[in-house]
């Protein structure tokens, strides 16, 4: 019973971290990502830092509530680390071609 409660208890912890801080992070490199990428498709760069700014705060409550609706912390941390998989080459870009 002490092992079931203990499991249990890491998993919500590892959880809980990963939907601050993992959730934080990924947010961020989104917003930086599609702040930087906006401006390729013509968006003016004051626009496309406030636009993404705003979009930020849901998808920051949308992370946190996807880490609590999978089955496991093990997919919560996955899944974040997949997801950050398409903007770090958009960040690169974006540094290699200097409007970063």
């Amino acid at each position: 019973m002490v092992a079931i409660r203990t499991t249990c208890t890491w998993s919500i912890a590892s959880r809980i971290v990963a939907a601050i801080i993992g959730g934080y992070a990924l947010t961020s490199l989104i917003t930086l990502a599609l702040s930087l990428a906006l401006p390729w498709v013509g968006v003016g760069e004051a626009e496309a830092v406030q636009l993404t700014t705003l979009l930020s705060f849901p998808l920051y409550a949308a992370i946190i509530i996807a880490a609590f609706h999978t089955r496991s912390a093990a997919r919560v941390w996955m899944g974040l680390a997949v997801a950050t998989l398409p903007c770090v080459p958009i960040v690169l870009a974006a540094r290699i071609w200097g409007n970063y």
